[in-house]
């Protein structure tokens, strides 16, 4: 059997590459070097979900699961940028829920228009002319363009329904559908008939609501017997659950109360999404239909079985799909109780939530530095989004560039941040993690004397805020007497002991 409805998929997604920047020099007629003029790339596309009234179904995702946006093209001379790549928006059904590889919530997609970047374009490379500036006015490079984020996401789809139809298959869930709302799912006498839930909106007075009907819950669902983690998920958003109970079975070990009993056993079992903010599913508003009173002997169980279960707490209808007996009174019963359910909602909402502000700590340098032990011994890993991007847009055949990548490491702290751990020149430095890290051997920058003196128009020297006395001045030259006067005695000392002696005039021997 073709596959019509798929509601969970694995996509991967890969966003476009940034553009790289051109180095290039403008030449004009008597101007052969007339400055840089090399454009910037341009901006990767990225890949953006968004909500689609015209998506049902996650099922062309499932035929497709590799989906890329594309690339910036590159720059080019006469500072003429790269164009952007174009973004890749893939529709998607309303109550998509987003999922990374772990199983963490991304987002949860409600709301028709709504969308979200999943996967971020790279950054386009500078130019030569972007990077010119007074101390180096021609540079020879130019910046690569970022490669674009890539990810592996799960798409579940969780049904926006208000009313879920539970129950045994069956049990009559597709014709109360059929005959509460314009919908026109598949009806048969075999058990697993319906292998899709089945959306029906209903009107009852003024209200207007979804219904939703579940297939496959039996015993084991929530551990995925049937269908039943299939489409447990799309009960999680509906505010009212109505138990649909067929009295009019003939199989053996099944009576109303022993279904029931069954059914809130599972639902009690499953553990919903906490991150969507849904109450557990044995706190949802019950409702109870004994279906097919058309049958004389199921009426009359129904009758019977009716008071038990009223004595729970719960509202019980008596019904027949097939007849249309009690479906007034069962429409306007679950109306009711959506109603009361999106006014608690309305009120929640209208709780003014806290925002919570978290700035930058004083001592955040963007970056970390960690001592690490691989298979060839202790290396160290420099981690950060400044240092990786910049790793990623240096060309290394150029040394000018390379060059430029090690002033931009050393003005952020890098360097300072390794002599701190304990690196020495000749260890391993890692920039980065995973495939795209960058490993090369630390030389650290050498210091020719200019730099302790203060930055470039000053000078410590000059800019001390205090003078010696005159006390301090002449002690200062006591000492310099006393040191004076201590070097002569040590040298007539020697004298007389012969160590050496004075050259007379005319002799042409030197002193020993």
């Amino acid at each position: 059997m073709a596959v019509t409805f798929v509601d969970r998929v694995v996509l991967h997604l890969s966003a476009g590459s940034g553009g790289h920047g051109v180095a290039s020099v403008k030449r004009e007629k008597f101007k052969p070097l007339g400055g840089p003029d090399g454009g910037n790339g341009g901006r990767g596309g990225s890949v953006v979900l968004r909500v689609d009234p015209q998506a049902t179904t996650l099922l062309d995702y499932h035929r497709h699961p590799h989906r890329a946006a594309s690339n910036g093209k590159p720059g080019a001379g006469d500072e003429r940028n790269g164009a952007d790549g174009e973004d890749l928006v893939l529709p998607v059904p309303e109550g998509t829920v987003v999922k990374d590889s772990e199983g963490r919530i991304i987002v949860d997609l409600v709301g028709m228009g709504t969308e979200h970047v999943i996967a971020a374009g790279g950054r386009g490379g500078l130019g030569n002319r972007a990077l010119s500036s007074a101390r180096r006015r021609a540079p020879g490079f130019a910046l690569l363009g970022e490669p674009g984020e890539d990810i592996d996401v799960v798409l579940e789809l969780k049904s926006l329904a208000d009313v879920a139809l539970i129950g045994f298959p069956s049990a009559g869930k597709s014709s109360l559908v059929s005959v509460l709302s314009a919908a026109r799912p598949k009806i048969a006498d075999y058990p697993f008939t319906t292998l899709v839930p089945n959306l029906g909106v209903v009107t009852a007075g003024t209200a207007r609501f979804t219904v939703a009907d579940v297939p496959g819950l039996i015993p084991g669902a929530h551990e995925g017997k049937g269908l039943g983690l299939e489409f447990l998920r799309h009960v999680e958003r509906c505010s009212v659950l109505v138990h649909v109970i067929d009295c009019a079975t003939l199989e053996p070990g099944r009576d109303p109360m022993t279904d029931l009993d069954v059914i809130e056993n599972e639902l009690a079992l499953y553990v919903p999404d906490a991150d969507l903010g849904g109450r557990p599913l044995a706190e949802r508003t019950r409702i109870v239909v004994l279906n097919k009173a058309d049958v004389p002997e199921a009426r009359d169980l129904a009758e019977m079985v009716k008071p038990d279960l009223e004595a729970r707490g719960i509202e019980v209808f008596v019904v027949s799909a097939v007849a249309h007996q009690g479906l007034r009174e069962l429409t306007f019963a679950m109306a009711r109780h959506v109603e009361a359910a999106r006014r608690e909602i309305e009120a929640e909402a209208a709780v003014p939530q806290r925002v919570v502000l978290r700035p930058r700590s004083v001592d955040d340098k963007g970056f970390a530095v960690a001592r690490e032990s691989g298979a060839d011994g202790d290396f160290y890993r420099i981690t950060g989004d400044r240092p990786v991007r910049w790793v990623h847009q240096t060309d290394f055949s150029n040394d000018e560039a390379v060059g430029y990548l090690a002033d931009r490491l050393g003005r952020l702290g890098v360097e300072d941040e390794l002599f701190k751990v304990g690196a020495v020149a000749g260890d391993t430095v890692v920039i980065g993690t995973g495939d795209n890290a960058v490993v090369f051997d630390w030389e650290p920058t050498l210091q020719a004397g200019a730099e302790l003196l203060g930055s470039r128009g000053t000078d410590l020297r000059l800019s001390e805020g205090s003078r010696p006395t005159r006390d301090e001045k002449r002690e200062a030259q006591r000492d310099r007497y006393a040191a004076r006067a201590a070097t002569q005695d040590e040298l007539e000392a020697e004298r007389r002991a012969g160590l050496w002696q004075l050259r007379e005039e005319g002799d042409d021997t030197e002193g020993r």
